[in-house]
């Protein structure tokens, strides 16, 4: 196996689960032959298992289980949000790359928000839905990856939606809260509640109206969702609450096919999608971390959490920046990723200090909640996939009788004129939401992801260091105590002045802390919990497929 070689050694204080030895780890990894499925909840993975014992792709299965987790992690994802992948080919031996994310009303000028009197788009409401990209997502990957027809890939979701499902405990308590938040928005109430209360962990709860929407989908085509009935009723509940949102919106929506981008790290090569997501954020950091001894370090340390955190500082000025549609923008990705840029990059890193704000740099001088899953297939294809409704549930706009909330994406527009991220009609609002994935020798050896908006980019640089160079197995990478950085510049318009605040998950010793103060950090302690992990690991040699989901989640990992 490509990872999991070392002691997976840290330092921390209080009792630890052991797992074969493994200090973080909080259960083994799930190993299979045939196929494989990681998501954030069982019936999901399970139903993905299943596409998978009958035929049906890893693309298939993906897909299956994305259509269960809008229905079974409405607080994170459905239809009415974007989908961004990436999928091996293992027959052509060649990746992939989806950008499923919607755009923003064709109607809504920048002058109209600014007559508002508005300084950034609103988190919820009508004015910061963007246009959905899920379902133009599913068919595009299913058009070129698919076997089984998509009918009998929505077919189980449709079912649960009808009969219902038990509510998990992570997402019920999630889902409590959600209805706080987006109660008092017409449609709510009546398809995500039970009599105007969330369920609770363990009670059954049906969304018929979703079910039905779904079956229309799945024997009619994209067309169902893009065309007729479904946006005339989006665009008129739009129209009602003083949006902006049409059919012709939804019309003209069409997902895009992208090269993928990446870099080398320590002999494994790191994938990631271009903007408008923020993916090669990733790509940034390996490179800057990459001329220095992490290993050496030990996980845990000072050296370890402040050589990372300054990192991420330097490569978020250039994500505030540069991230953004590339439609409306030359966006420098291939000057940003070099290493070329990274060695200018780093000489601004101090390794016994930390920096309290940085300018983004000039790459031309070398030359934004959610679910993951991640599924693989007995013929060898992968496919890595992230899908979500942004914050919380969404928008909290949801059409009288469709079953489903649209999208808050909008919000991640800034209303700065002339930066590359400012709001304009018909555009795709920056997205934190990335897919990963890693090759060695031209082979796959991981599929994953790192859920929770800022945090992903991070969440997986970790994850990366974990296995790499840590020597942690699948399981421990995602298990072992996070570090998150709040405060950095933002596409949005916001500017670090301060150095932020480095946030640590319980786990870390109190020495670690201790020095990250003495070099001029502001530390929050046992702070988080900051993401939710799946990850499928490829054993090219055995042909073994080794599973994993992480406990801050309801998920599981399965194969056969």
């Amino acid at each position: 196996m490509e990872f999991g070689n070392g002691t997976g050694a840290s330092l921390s204080e209080g009792p630890q689960i052991v797992v074969a030895g493994r200090r973080w780890a909080t259960r083994s990894e799930v190993l299979a032959r045939n196929g494989m499925a990681a998501t954030s909840q069982p019936l999901a993975t399970q139903v993905a298992v299943d596409v998978l014992k009958k035929g049906g792709t890893a693309v298939d299965g993906a897909i299956a289980a994305n259509a269960m987790l809008g229905l079974v992690e409405p607080v994170s994802c459905g239809i009415g949000g974007d989908l961004f992948a990436l999928v091996w080919d293992a027959g052509a031996s060649t990746f992939s790359g989806l950008n499923g994310s919607g755009r923003s009303p064709h109607s809504l000028e920048l002058a109209e928000l600014k007559r508002r009197g508005l300084d950034r788009l609103p988190s919820r409401g009508p004015l910061s839905v963007s246009v959905p990209g899920c379902v133009d997502g599913w068919y595009a990957l299913h058009s070129r990856f698919g076997r089984l027809p998509m009918e009998q890939l929505l077919a189980p979701t449709v079912e649960y939606a009808r009969q219902g499902f038990p509510v998990s405990e992570v997402i019920a308590g999630d889902w409590e809260k959600s209805v706080a938040i987006h109660g008092k928005w017409p449609g709510f109430l009546e398809t995500f509640t039970l009599k105007g209360r969330a369920p609770r962990v363990g009670e059954v709860f049906a969304n018929p109206r979703l079910a039905a929407t779904l079956e229309r989908i799945g024997r009619s085509g994209r067309e169902a969702f893009y065309q007729g009935e479904i946006p005339r009723r989006i665009e008129a509940y739009f129209k009602e609450l003083g949006g902006f949102l049409s059919a012709r919106d939804l019309a003209d929506h069409r997902s895009e096919w992208v090269e993928p981008v990446a870099t080398d790290y320590r002999g494994y090569r790191v994938w990631q999608l271009p903007p408008n997501g923020q993916g090669i954020a990733v790509l940034q950091m390996l490179n800057l971390l990459e001329a220095y001894d992490i290993a050496s370090m030990g996980f845990g340390t000072t050296d370890h959490i402040h050589h990372f955190v300054e990192a991420k500082k330097l490569v978020f000025e250039d994500r505030a920046r540069f991230y953004a549609d590339p439609a409306f923008n030359q966006i420098p990705v291939r000057q940003l990723i070099s290493m070329a840029y990274a060695n200018e990059r780093r000489k601004l890193l101090d390794s016994d200090e930390a920096g309290k704000s940085f300018d983004a740099g000039n790459p031309a001088l070398g030359a934004g909640d959610t679910v993951y899953l991640t599924v693989a297939d007995a013929a060898g294809n992968m496919v890595s996939l992230i899908q979500s409704n942004f914050m919380g549930m969404g928008s909290g706009m949801t059409p009288e009788g469709l079953g489903f909330m649209l999208q808050n994406r909008g919000e991640l527009f800034t209303l700065e004129e002339g930066h590359f991220n400012c709001y304009e009609p018909h555009k795709r609002p920056f997205h934190t939401i990335i897919p990963g994935f890693v090759t060695r020798k031209g082979r796959p050896v991981l599929s994953f992801g790192v859920m929770g908006g800022d945090f992903q980019a991070l969440g997986q640089v970790q994850v990366l260091l974990n296995l790499i160079d840590f020597g942690m197995n699948l399981q421990e990478a995602g298990d072992a105590p996070r570090i998150n950085h709040n405060g950095s510049s933002s596409p949005t318009g916001d500017r670090m002045t301060d150095g932020g605040v480095v946030e640590l998950e319980r786990g870390f010793s109190r020495e670690s802390v201790d020095g990250l103060v003495r070099r001029g950090h502001r530390v929050t302690r046992n702070a988080g919990p900051f993401g939710g992990y799946q990850a499928i690991g490829f054993d090219p040699d055995c042909r073994v497929y080794r599973g994993a989901s992480e406990s801050r989640k309801d998920g599981q990992a399965a194969g056969y």
